[in-house]
Parts: structure tokens; C-alpha cells; sequence
């Protein structure tokens, strides 16, 4: 039989986050983010479930070509705009709508022979200080790309980088709002920190929110609130099975480096998941993990293919009970991919990127 581990993605939840978002701005309009091929999820596994956005941004061209060849006839967003001057090509054939965050860009549209004029959105550097013109160069570049043929129409767009944090967004909205003054043009600012936090101004929701993690099932601003504070719900369940029971006396210990020593009596559980899954090395004693849909802790060090869990909250767990490394339980229990995430020092986001290509995956319809 195959090795058993498992994720599952949770096409309903996709949905009711979605449909979560689309509540948090109710007036915008809904890019569902899908760069990194879904947040770990599979393009192809998520389309249906998020078809009902108003369009898809993303970051690779190759990707871009996924999400037309599923039949998408409507906007793509390139996040980070073109890459060399052909990718325009392929912007012009598959009608994708494109950032324009530097000179270069501009000077690449400029030389760039199309029939159809393209659909742009201009980007500024209001505080990220990564990709973006900076305020006061943004009139300019807008007014370059106003007067190329080769573009239809100009929306302008910027990345907040505290909207999850205590610094929040106003710095950063009042040096949009004063770059972009009179200027025409649909307005993007929200990502999902931004959107559930924020949106109850207007200026936040603008025209176009572009949620990523959120629609994901975890919560942007974690560890203040949880995904049940947003009303989220995870997406992504990874479960395998206990493959082995040891009965621990005090002074054992567990695992390489013997990290972790019983000081009393402990039936601990061998289950088959380890960093080459995905799951992260850094996590220690402690962690959570659910048996049988009961909350108990991982012991020892994360190996290659196996990690040991404490059995004492289940005492009748053993041999091919149900391990839930993070997701929802089979009776419905659900640890967080953003509460194991926090204990390997890292986020949720990396965790569903980090999926190894050795985890077999299905889709719950």
C-alpha cells in the first residue's frame, strides 16, 4: 500500500473564503491571487472553486497560460509585470493585464508592436520600498505611459507592507492618495490583511482587492487573530497515519539528538510525515498535532520521514490511528496551519508552498 500521507484540499472553504473576502468589500471587485501555483493548492485543483473572483493575478507567464488553457476568459493580472521584453508578446496573445513598476517597463511597451492596446497597472512605491515608482516620480511615469499608443487604459496600484501590524497602512494610504490625486484610473490597494482589517474605508477597498493568503484559510494577522476571528476556514488538510507505538520509561529518550527525554511514563506514536513532506524541521517539542482529532504535541526532532507525537491525551490511539499535522480533523476538530507554522519560527504561507512533490493530493468537491 502507499505510504500513508496525504493532503487534501478543501474546495468548499476555497469558496466560503472567497465569498469572505467579497464580504469584507462588498463594492470592490475580487482579484483571486494564485502566484506560486496557489499557494502550494495546484492552479488547476483551485480554478473551479474560485472561478467566481473577477479575475486571477499571478506572477509566472507560464502559470498565466494555465489558468487561460482552463478556459478563464477574464482578467489576469501579472503582479509583477514583464520580465524581458518578448513577455509582452504573450501579454498581447493571451490579453493579460500587466504592473508597470519601472522604467524599463515603459521603455519596453514604447517599443513593443501590437494591434491591441494593453491594460496596465501602474505601481507605487508608497513604503515597501520593493517594486514601484516612488511619489515623486509617479506623475511622470504616468503621464508616459498615458501617451503610448500601445496602451488603452491605466490603473494605479501599490503593496502595503504593516496592514497585518500595530504601524498599519496610513503612512502609506496618504502617500498613495497624494501621488494619485485627480488622476484617473481604477484604484488596487487591499491584500488580504488590508481588506479584513481596513476595508471599512473606502479608500482600501478602491476597485479591486486582491486577497491571497486569506482565501488560503489563514489569518494574515496571526497570532493577534485567528482564521476563526475572520471566519476563515483552512483549505488544505495534511493527515497520515501513526506506523509505530513505543512505550517510553523516565530517562528515554526520542529521535536523533535526543532533544527530548520522558521524565515519567509516555507512550509516543511514530507517524509518517517528516521535513522531506514539507513539514517543517524547526518545529520542537510542543508543537500541535491532533490524533484522532485530539489535541496533543509532537515530541523530539522532525527527521526525514517521521515525527514522534505524545499518545497521552488518546489512549486508545495506536497502530493506524489518524494524525492531523495541520487542517481538519475527520471529526471535525481544526488546527491551524498558521499555529504550527508559528512554532517552526515560520508562516503559513511557506508551510503550503513547502509541499513536497512526494505527497500524493486530492481534491474534496
Amino acid at each position: 500500500m502507499p505510504r500513508p500521507i496525504l493532503a487534501t484540499i478543501h474546495t468548499e472553504a476555497l469558496r466560503h473564503n472567497l465569498a469572505r473576502m467579497r464580504e469584507a468589500a462588498p463594492d470592490a471587485r475580487v482579484w483571486a491571487v494564485v502566484k506560486a501555483n496557489a499557494y502550494g493548492h495546484g492552479i488547476e485543483r483551485v480554478y473551479d472553486a474560485l472561478r467566481g473572483a473577477d479575475g486571477f493575478a499571478l506572477l509566472d507567464l507560464l502559470e498565466a497560460e494555465r489558468v487561460r488553457a482552463l478556459g478563464w476568459r477574464g482578467p489576469i493580472l501579472l503582479l509583477e509585470g514583464a520580465f524581458e521584453p518578448r513577455d509582452l508578446e504573450l501579454c498581447s496573445r493571451l490579453g493579460l493585464w500587466h504592473a508597470v513598476h519601472c522604467d524599463e517597463q515603459i521603455d519596453w511597451l514604447a517599443a513593443h508592436k501590437t494591434q491591441v492596446p494593453h491594460r496596465v497597472f501602474l505601481k507605487l512605491n508608497s513604503g515597501m520600498n520593493r517594486l514601484g515608482f516612488a511619489p515623486q516620480r509617479f506623475r511622470a511615469a504616468w503621464a508616459r505611459l498615458d501617451a503610448l499608443p500601445q496602451v488603452e487604459e491605466i490603473s494605479l496600484m501599490t503593496h502595503f507592507s504593516d496592514a497585518d501590524g500595530p504601524r498599519g497602512i496610513a503612512h502609506q494610504l496618504a502617500a498613495f492618495e497624494e501621488a494619485t490625486r485627480d488622476l484617473p484610473g481604477e484604484r488596487s490597494l487591499g491584500n488580504s490583511a488590508a481588506t479584513l482589517r481596513h476595508a471599512a474605508d473606502p479608500r482600501v477597498r478602491a476597485d479591486w482587492i486582491r486577497p491571497g493568503i486569506a482565501v488560503y484559510g489563514s489569518a494574515p494577522d496571526f497570532p493577534q487573530h485567528d482564521i476563526a476571528h475572520w471566519r476563515l476556514q483552512p483549505t488544505m488538510t495534511l493527515a497520515t497515519r501513526v506506523i509505530g507505538v513505543q512505550q517510553l520509561q523516565p530517562g528515554d529518550t526520542v529521535g536523533y539528538g535526543s532533544s527530548f527525554t520522558a521524565d515519567a511514563p509516555v507512550r509516543i506514536g511514530v507517524i509518517a510525515c517528516g521535513y522531506a513532506d514539507g513539514y517543517p524541521r524547526h518545529c520542537s517539542t510542543g508543537t500541535p498535532v491532533l490524533v484522532e482529532g485530539v489535541r496533543t504535541r509532537l515530541v523530539g526532532r522532525v527527521s526525514m520521514d517521521m515525527i514522534a507525537v505524545d499518545l497521552s491525551p488518546v489512549p486508545q490511539a495506536g497502530f493506524g490511528s489518524e494524525v492531523t499535522l495541520w487542517g481538519r480533523a475527520t471529526n471535525g476538530t481544526v488546527l491551524s496551519i498558521d499555529e504550527v507554522a508559528a512554532s517552526g519560527g515560520t508562516l503559513g504561507y511557506e508551510l503550503m508552498c513547502a509541499l513536497a512533490q512526494r505527497v500524493p493530493v486530492v481534491v474534496a468537491v
